[in-house]
């Protein structure tokens, strides 16, 4: 009877730190604005995560790369990769941006995946991934359109312009509304898809055992790091696409 109870009891506890507040913010005033405070302290420890681990890798480079000096180098190059893939030859200056990006998503999504953050009770809300806030998304799908248009502009001037009205002015409507589904294409995708695995995983484990919902957390990861390749190849993309001027 004692066992029964308390494997009850570690259910029970599993299901509420599985459990999704919805609509639910705790918020901080900062001037006159009205912030989303768990978004910042997660934004926060995500940031001091990559900040650290850059920190210990370039501090002393070897010749012969150890492990953890091989795995950023690995990870360097396929950020290039996709820069260079998407942008072309001009792709270098590029590459801390489409890195900045892979990899804040990548280590938000996993972040929300695999760190208890429920486990620390706030008054309102709770402490999640970064990326499961649409305000976040909104703000990186921006981030991308503006260096979308910083691009284009730095490389062609106002000529930029031109491209609305090309292949004829009568698309002129279309080609404007284009540059504006862009960004918010990005962000309800990557908010979309991570709101919807956290779901998913709540429902499941509400449903049936522990058994079933755990490999689908680890198919999340998965796709969490998937859903950070989508977007920096999609944001090298648009800037690719702005500095060569065509559709």
């Amino acid at each position: 009877m004692n066992i029964l109870l308390c494997s009850i009891n570690t259910l029970k506890r599993l299901y509420d730190i599985s459990s999704v507040e919805v609509g639910q913010h705790l918020y901080w005033q900062l001037g006159g604005f009205q912030v989303h405070a768990q978004v910042l302290i997660t934004s926060w420890v995500v940031i001091a995560i990559l900040l650290v681990s850059a920190i210990l890798v370039v501090r002393n480079p070897q010749t012969i790369p150890t492990f953890g000096q091989n795995f950023f180098e690995y990870v360097l190059e396929f950020i290039r990769d996709v820069s260079k893939t998407q942008i072309g030859e001009e792709y270098g200056p590029w590459v801390p941006f489409i890195g900045t990006m892979f990899l804040f998503i990548f280590v938000s999504n996993w972040s929300g995946a695999l760190l208890p953050w429920k486990i620390i009770q706030l008054p309102h809300g709770e402490l999640a991934a970064p990326t499961n806030d649409i305000n976040t998304t909104v703000a990186l799908a921006l981030l991308t359109s503006m260096a979308y248009f910083y691009a284009g502009l730095s490389k062609k001037g106002l000529a930029y312009f031109g491209k609305y009205i090309q292949p004829t002015p009568i698309l002129l409507p279309i080609n404007i509304l284009e540059d504006f589904t862009k960004p918010l294409s990005l962000s309800f995708r990557l908010f979309g898809n991570i709101l919807a695995d956290e779901l998913v995983v709540v429902v499941l484990v509400s449903l049936v055992p522990l058994v079933v919902p755990i490999p689908v957390m680890f198919l999340g990861l998965f796709t969490s790091g998937i859903q950070a390749l989508i977007f920096a190849t999609l944001a090298a993309a648009y800037i690719g696409e702005s500095m060569e001027g065509h559709h």
